[in-house]
């Protein structure tokens, strides 16, 4: 029987879809349609990897390899909630956890030395970062603001910051030694089979990744960012920030390229912090400090010193903080600065977020002020450098007035632009890197030095066709401009072009405009447009696919979490994901504190009405059709209505929202005509819903206030969320008894 996946993640919308899933069976019941759940959260992947060590009461399903399976079948029909793109410190802490709930998994080894070591530290790589979307992206990805979310938008403008022509915040970015910069690549005309190697100044060879296939007609692109350069930018900008007195803040994505930029990360902690990593050098390596972890760990470490240690070294990190540039802030009132961890500051959300606020960032005294905003690649640091120097010269946006820009995405089979993981390494000694054919032929060859980062990316042309296809059928269905995001000056991007204009021969475009742009002209040229109320689609790789799909929905509708995210699967099933979940650690906080949650989950209730109308066409099911139909009238009906999640507590929250979509969901499918048995079936539900209305909502208003306890934070008590979640005795008996 073909069925739903639903997919249990982690933080807010995990706990969001405790309260919401069984409103979700109780609707689909009656309509042959089966919702089942797999566990990828977080804790739950790094427990199926190590079974081993597991009792066998406590061994689980790897349900994340399951789905990576079943993405292929043409039946596939996946909702994907946000989950944790897990830093080294959230996987040690989720670590932490489990070995208190008795799990006997292993520390996270930094420095492996035995081969057990390396072998462990292997399997927690395999599931830090961006471990969950490659295998689940079996399709190019089609993402864009429902027209409900952009009506809703423009009627109810969220707030936007006044941008001055004179503004100090600025992009600053590398103009050499970088992985832009450094880049090389080529297309592969035959099936290979190759192997990457390390060859020091004395000959000495080290095999960096064993072999692997590529493709005939792969491209692939190597590339290198030297350390000394970094450092010396680093540096550089550090000064400029002090001289100029505005905020320094680094903007990274440590998530996605989890191997890189925690490490690009960690040179920026230590030349800020150099006076401290030189002068408590030896106590900050035997207590085993790593920069690439932040300043929040480094001040976790020296908490076991002795109190005179810890006392002098607390002294030296205050006096670098006061003799550097102000810090741009994450949590002013807690003192937790953009440096202190990794996974903190996303640049995706982080840049997009200080444009809408007038190009500026907090301080430590909770001010805001201009910025410098630290991109150290330069591949696409332009896009935001041109969106600022947009707003510096147009001012800010009206979302009122403006366009909308959607996003095709090439990501399918795991597409890479750069930040690959298990091909990116820190090198250990001066050479060369070579990417070598099992016949020893050398493929590329690039000049490294020690503690350089050196990546290989891959993009298989079957994805690429089918992303031209995915923006050809945007355009012809919209009329809206096509836009290619591809740097004719960029390795990289030229051979991706190469294919562009071979693969647009195919199709019919005689009815729509397709342009090849540059990231900074064509985020000028989408800008210009937005400006003027007029709609493009973007196309682009994977990275920008990422930052765009943040970027312009939140100017547009003052989030990402609210877009509409297909992925129409390669063999014909489809993968529904439910926005972004940067902000949901602050969310979980507030429920702990305050038994209240803002967490928005629109998101999820968009791409359930898609994955309904998915099953219904691909099981002649006309109830799962009727049952997506009258969702997206509940939707509109929510935003009009103002019933989605308040930021204050004793307010309507997370739970209370779900309450009124099933209100509105029930009337809509009540009010219906075509289908006789479900108007009857939910004519009841809504009559009960409605009239036990002001009971429902006292009852999940009421018990907000206070402190509650879910039993963890990786790993939560699943009985006692399930309290916490449905608190309301009256809802929750309608839902499962009536």
């Amino acid at each position: 029987m073909s069925k739903i996946i639903y997919t249990k993640t982690d933080e807010a919308p995990a706990l969001a879809t405790v309260s919401f899933l069984p409103i979700v069976k109780k609707f689909t019941k009656s309509s042959d349609i089966t919702i089942e759940t797999k566990d990828i959260s977080l804790s739950s992947r790094i427990l199926a990897n190590f079974s081993e060590n597991l009792d066998d009461n406590q061994k689980i399903n790897d349900d994340l390899n399951y789905l990576g399976e079943l993405v292929h079948d043409p039946n596939a029909n996946i909702i994907k909630l946000p989950n944790i793109s897990a830093s080294i410190p959230q996987i040690k802490s989720a670590i932490i956890e489990l070995q208190q709930l008795g799990y006997n998994i292993p520390e996270y080894p930094d420095e492996p030395e035995s081969n057990s070591e390396k072998e462990i530290k292997g399997k927690y790589d395999a599931i830090k970062g961006s471990a969950v979307n490659p295998v689940l992206r079996e399709g190019n990805s089609d993402r864009r603001v429902p027209s409900a979310i952009k009506n809703y938008a423009k009627s109810n403008p969220h707030s936007m910051g006044k941008w001055e022509e004179n503004s100090k915040t600025h992009v600053s970015t590398m103009t050499s030694g970088d992985f832009r910069n450094n880049e090389k690549s080529i297309t592969l005309k035959e099936n290979t089979e190759v192997y990457i190697s390390h060859v020091d100044v004395n000959g000495k060879q080290k095999i960096l990744k064993n072999n692997f296939l590529i493709e005939k007609n792969e491209i692939i692109d190597v590339s290198v960012l030297n350390k000394k350069d970094l450092i010396e930018f680093i540096e550089k900008e550090i000064d400029d920030a002090k001289n100029s007195g505005i905020l320094l803040s680094l903007h990274l994505k440590a998530t996605m390229m989890k191997v890189s930029d925690p490490i690009i990360f960690g040179h920026v902690v230590k030349v800020f912090l150099k006076n401290v990593f030189e002068k408590h050098s030896e106590t900050l390596n035997r207590i085993e400090v790593n920069a690439n972890d932040g300043i929040g760990a480094l001040l976790n470490k020296i908490k076991g010193l002795d109190n005179k240690s810890e006392e002098e070294i607390k002294k030296d990190l205050n006096l670098a903080f006061e003799q550097g540039p102000h810090l741009a802030m994450v949590n002013s009132d807690k003192g937790i600065s953009n440096l202190h961890v990794p996974s903190d500051v996303i640049i995706d959300a982080s840049m997009p977020s200080m444009i809408r606020n007038s190009g500026k960032m907090w301080n430590k005294k909770n001010e805001m002020m201009d910025a410098k905003a630290i991109i150290p690649d330069s591949s696409y640091a332009s896009i935001y450098s041109a969106t600022i120097d947009f707003c510096k010269k147009n001012g800010a946006f009206n979302p009122e007035l403006m366009g909308s820009v959607s996003n095709i995405g090439l990501m399918a089979k795991k597409a890479e632009e750069y930040g690959s993981h298990d091909k990116t390494f820190e090198i250990e000694t001066d050479g060369y890197v070579n990417l070598v054919d099992i016949n020893g032929n050398v493929i590329i060859k690039q000049k490294v030095y020690k503690g350089d980062i050196w990546r290989m990316c891959q993009v298989k042309d079957e994805p690429i066709k089918n992303w031209v296809k995915l923006a050809v059928e945007r355009g012809n269905a919209t009329k809206d401009p096509v836009i290619f995001w591809l740097d004719e000056k960029r390795p990289h991007d030229i051979e991706i072009i190469k294919k562009v204009k071979r693969y647009l021969k195919d199709y019919d475009t005689k009815e729509i405009e397709i342009k090849i742009l540059s990231p900074y002209n064509a985020t000028k040229y989408s800008l210009e447009r937005v400006k003027k109320g007029k709609n493009t689609i973007s196309v682009t790789g994977n990275v920008l696919r990422d930052y765009l799909t943040d970027l312009f929905p939140i100017l547009e509708v003052g989030t990402s979490a609210k877009m509409l995210s297909i992925v129409p699967l390669m063999n014909g099933g489809g993968l529904f994901e439910t926005g972004a979940g940067g902000s949901a650690p602050k969310h979980v906080q507030q429920l702990t504190e305050e038994n209240h949650l803002r967490w928005d989950s629109l998101g999820e209730f968009l791409a359930l009405e898609v994955s309904l109308d998915h099953f219904g066409k691909t099981n002649n099911n006309d109830n799962a059709l009727m049952l997506s139909k009258c969702l997206g009238l509940a939707i509109e009906k929510l935003l009009i209505s103002n019933k989605s999640p308040s930021r204050k507590v004793g307010e309507l929250d997370n739970r209370g929202s779900h309450y009124y979509l099933a209100l509105y969901w029930s009337e809509a499918l009540a009010n219906q005509n075509k289908d006789p048995e479900l108007r009857n079936e939910f004519k009841k539900l809504h009559h009960l819903l409605k009239s036990n209305e002001s009971e429902i909502i006292t009852e999940l208003n009421e018990m907000q206030g206070n402190k509650v306890d879910l039993g963890g934070y990786y790993s939560v008590d699943n009985q006692l969320v399930e309290v916490i979640m449905r608190p309301s005795s009256t809802l929750n008996n309608i839902i499962n008894t009536h």
